[in-house]
């Protein structure tokens, strides 16, 4: 049995959901469909969600939103006429939208999730639809009614523990199940969405619960790439990672594919194949618990920008119990959450994502610093960047992050951080986000140039012993779907 997950730009346009269609038709093992609302169908284009975002804030803002309601449903019109469904549809989703712009604004994200999860649960109940005049026994299934219960934190919800046995139900449910992605419901009956990206972690959700065979996840990308194809055109394609390596890589940038996704396939021990809509024959990325590698190889560099420092320092401050606990304690109670915390002996340094951390926030966060902890000096730093180099074959490997620095250094690039996992398994910088593409590149030619592959491997296999290290995945589930793809690798 496979969950199959349909990003954005797969449901687009009728186009797009036609080939939807004949990929579900191609494998019945592809019995639970999730799909997220309508994306981009150019570049200049707009997305739905962004659509209903729009809507919500004019009416926040306005009490109307006449005009951004017609552009959504208007979308939605053209993908209905061009795939031959009755104008019913339609006007459901649009009076269905009128119920929710009318809804209590009292508080802004409940009011913001609902319109929100609009785009995905309507395109669910439209790609049933299409799926059923295209001859497929295919139902929409509303995430509230099958179980998914999410936690309170509106846009930025997690899956409550007992969701899982409710939704265990969905494996036996006759024919092809269309589900929404991105949102579910709390235990009170409200509409709460994950952060955005979401649909990749209901997908994966399903698949823990119905104990899938694989969880399928398609986009418009044959396969995840060794650096961002927009900086490094040349970037290889990776054939296998394990699911610790595509957490590291999603984490710091790797937009394919949710980083919170990986939570619940990994307990599950249910593998992940990132594949292409456009391309469904192409084998994609497997992404399963372990994998063969060699010493010292680095599988893939990921960037990411938007984060700030509060830097902060204090004399004596490592004799000072508590401080470190009391400093987060200011951040946990502005609901702000952090990334890392670097230290030195009587200096800290927080790092956080710029978006939360607003100048409101900061200043009250400022304030609460000065006041309740007495530092000799505090600073905040906007415009940083994170750069992580990733792979298994990292672990107790002398001299990789020397290796990296001296890149760096060459290509002109100053580290503001530098920081190792306990895993060992990916090394994270911080550099200023105007050096972030300059530095991508030069790690890309420290670690994948066709003369450092070489010697890396044949450090590798000296460093083994004579024999590439190689951990096979445990279950047959995932040798049956790595197929060749462990040749590949």
């Amino acid at each position: 049995m496979k969950v199959a997950k349909f990003g954005g730009t797969s449901l687009a346009d009728a186009g797009q959901i036609l080939k939807i269609c004949a990929i579900v038709k191609a494998d019945p093992d592809r019995r639970i469909i999730v799909v997220s609302a309508p994306g981009k169908r150019n570049p200049a284009d707009t997305k739905v969600t962004d659509l209903l975002i729009a809507c919500a804030e004019a009416m926040l803002a306005h009490g109307a939103a006449e005009q951004e309601l017609g552009v959504v449903v208007q979308r939605f019109a053209e993908i209905q006429k061009e795939i031959g469904l009755p104008a019913s549809v339609t006007r459901e989703l649009e009076d269905d939208l009128r119920q929710r712009l009318a809804g209590g604004r009292a508080h802004h994200g409940k009011y913001l999730d609902s319109l929100k999860a609009a785009g995905e649960d309507h395109c669910a109940k439209l790609v049933a639809a299409a799926f059923r005049q295209q001859g497929l026994d295919a139902h929409y299934v509303s995430p509230c009614d099958a179980g998914l219960l999410l936690s309170s934190e509106f846009g930025n919800a997690r899956v409550l523990p007992e969701s899982y046995a409710r939704l265990a139900a969905l494996r036996h449910r006759p024919g092809v199940t269309i589900f929404p992605g991105f949102f579910g419901c709390t235990a009170a009956g409200e509409v709460a969405t994950f952060p955005r990206g979401g649909s990749d972690i209901t997908g994966a959700i399903l698949a823990a619960a119905v104990k899938a065979d694989v969880y399928e996840n398609f986009t418009d990308v044959d396969s995840v790439y060794a650096c961002d194809p927009r900086i490094v055109p040349e970037a290889p394609a990776i054939t296998l990672l394990t699911y610790r390596e595509m957490r590291e890589l999603a984490y710091a940038g790797f937009s394919v594919f949710h980083d919170e996704a990986i939570v619940p396939v990994v307990q599950a021990h249910v593998p992940i194949c990132i594949k292409n809509t456009n391309r469904p024959a192409a084998p994609g990325t497997l992404i399963s618990p372990e994998r063969p590698y060699a010493a010292g190889a680095v599988v893939g560099v990921a960037s990411a920008d938007g984060f700030s420092t509060i830097f902060v320092s204090k004399y004596l401050m490592n004799r000072e119990v508590g401080f470190g606990r009391r400093l987060l304690q200011i951040l946990e109670e502005e609901h702000l959450p952090y990334e890392h915390v670097p230290s030195g002996i009587d200096s800290t340094s927080v790092i956080l994502r710029r978006k939360l951390f607003t100048p409101v926030k900061a200043a009250r966060v400022v304030a609460r610093i000065r006041s309740e902890l007495t530092p000799d000096d505090i600073e905040i730093e906007h415009g940083l960047a994170l750069l992580m180099i990733v792979g298994e074959g990292m672990r107790y490997t002398v001299g990789l992050a020397a290796k990296a620095t001296r890149a760096l250094a060459d290509a002109g690039v100053n580290i503001e951080m530098l920081n190792q996992g306990a895993s060992e398994i990916s090394i994270m910088f911080g550099v200023k986000e105007a050096d972030r593409k300059p530095a991508v590149r030069a790690l890309y030619r420290a670690f994948f140039s066709p003369e450092d592959q070489g010697a890396e491997l044949a450090d590798g296999l000296q460093d083994a012993g004579g024999a590439v290290r190689t951990k096979r995945p445990e279950s047959s589930a995932v040798e049956s779907a790595a197929g060749t793809l462990e040749e590949r690798a």
